[in-house]
């Protein structure tokens, strides 16, 4: 693609690193077959190139973001399927971060919609703030038939109202720092930190929960270094500055516990919750102009690892619960965009299932993202439906016992749709090497 910006434009390192994504992109148009809102509405501005077309003309003319650009740019679900089918390497990702930013500095949002996001980006990275939240949602149903006829806000708040549980779970040992060491062993076979996250544990703690248990029966020593919101949520809003202060804050800690920040050293930075993981792999491109932070980033997006990919990598012993127990079991694998697109862990997950001994089934059209995208299925919650409501139908005709994932959004959002127990694909590893049944 031919691009024309001005050396004064260039001077500015985010938009020099946009014009070199533009420019490798030739119009071929193959993002548009696995695009899932191209695939839903059927246009051109609702796909990677078209709003390619709009990101351009936007930097281009080094212009205020309109209405219409925003609508385009709102509606994708950085889901990333572009990328997997992108034969000339655009990084898509990187360009729709730019321009989510571009937007929020120069584009003034409805109040409606200022409203929400605010509200979004100030409750969920907080876990005290999120389950205050939780308890009021309880009351919040009572007037969700009321909510959906209030214009522009009404049909979000009904969404987020929906996602909510129906009860709250209790805090987990783990949101409190410390290290987790495997009993009987005087030398673990690994050390890794484990990010505990910010929405995950309030809503189902028992995920980080299992992951310990696990790791510490195979003699690895967790390690909960304090860190809180890895900063995706803002981030994919476009509010930079929250995300790399929430990102920032992580770093720090988790370099304070490799060998070169003064700590007993890390193999690993273990995500279970592949969205976030998707972000902290990307520290080092976020940070890349931080003269304090570019080198720290750097590696800690080289420790990090989502737990499937560290498990993988693993020796690991013959399952404790039965095959035969387990092999009467189907599980559609449930595949996070985040995991298959973003970070390009396809069979990692599939293959430590069948090891454990359940019969694993992927869902036709296992590409197309679920809905949930962060705060998209709030944001935007008539897509988010059609799209949930066209990946359970896929997933029930892999007729399974159960589902498995490893992103809490995606349980979260498939869960308003079907009584099919959701389960993270780290809780049926556990209990297959010896852990209690999962809750469901």
């Amino acid at each position: 693609m031919r691009t024309s910006f001005s050396l004064a434009q260039l001077a500015d390192p985010a938009t020099a690193e946009a014009e070199k994504i533009l420019r490798k992109c030739v119009h071929c148009g193959f993002c548009t077959a696995t695009c899932p809102t191209f695939a839903l509405l059927g246009d051109e501005l609702d796909s990677p190139r078209g709003r390619i077309y709009l990101i351009k003309d936007m930097l281009e003319n080094d212009r205020p973001a309109d209405a219409e650009t925003v609508k385009h740019v709102d509606r994708c679900l950085s889901c990333l399927s572009c990328m997997t089918t992108c034969p000339s390497g655009v990084h898509y990702m990187h360009l729709v971060d730019h321009a989510r930013v571009h937007i929020e500095r120069t584009y003034r949002r409805p109040l409606a919609d200022r409203l929400m996001r605010g509200l979004l980006a100030n409750v969920l990275p907080h876990r005290g703030r999120f389950r205050l939240a939780l308890l009021g949602a309880f009351y919040g149903r009572l007037a969700a038939p009321v909510l959906k006829h209030v214009p522009r806000i009404g049909p979000k708040l009904a969404a987020m109202l929906r996602l909510a549980p129906n009860r709250l779970a209790g805090r987990s040992r783990l949101e409190r720092p410390g290290s987790h060491r495997p009993a009987g062993t005087a030398k673990p076979r690994a050390r890794v930190a484990l990010l505990t996250g910010c929405a995950q544990p309030v809503l189902r703690p028992e995920i980080n929960e299992a992951t310990v248990r696990l790791l510490t029966r195979l003699g690895i020593e967790v390690v909960v270094a304090g860190e809180g919101c890895c900063g995706s949520l803002e981030h994919h809003m476009g509010r930079e500055h929250g995300a790399h202060a929430r990102a920032a804050d992580a770093i720090e800690r988790w370099w304070r516990e490799t060998r070169e920040g003064g700590g007993a050293g890390l193999d690993a930075v273990i995500v279970t919750a592949s969205g976030c993981g998707t972000t902290i792999k990307d520290y080092g491109f976020m940070f890349r102009d931080d003269a304090a932070l570019k080198d720290k980033a750097a590696a800690v997006s080289a420790l990090a690892k989502d737990i499937t990919e560290f498990l993988a990598g693993l020796d690991l012993p013959e399952p404790v619960v039965a095959p035969e127990i387990a092999g009467g079991l189907t599980v559609a694998y449930h595949s996070a965009c985040s995991m298959q697109h973003g970070q390009k862990i396809t069979h990692a997950p599939k293959d430590l299932l069948a090891k454990a001994g359940f019969v694993v089934k992927d869902p036709p059209e296992g590409h197309l993202c679920c809905g949930s995208a962060g705060t998209y299925n709030i944001l935007q919650p008539e897509l988010a439906t059609r799209l949930r409501d066209r990946k359970l139908d896929n997933i029930a005709r892999a007729a399974p016992d159960l589902i498995a994932a490893g992103n809490i959004g995606c349980m979260t959002q498939l869960a308003t749709g079907t009584d099919t127990p959701i389960l993270h694909t780290v809780e049926l590893l556990d209990w297959a090497w010896g852990g209690p049944d999962p809750r469901g």
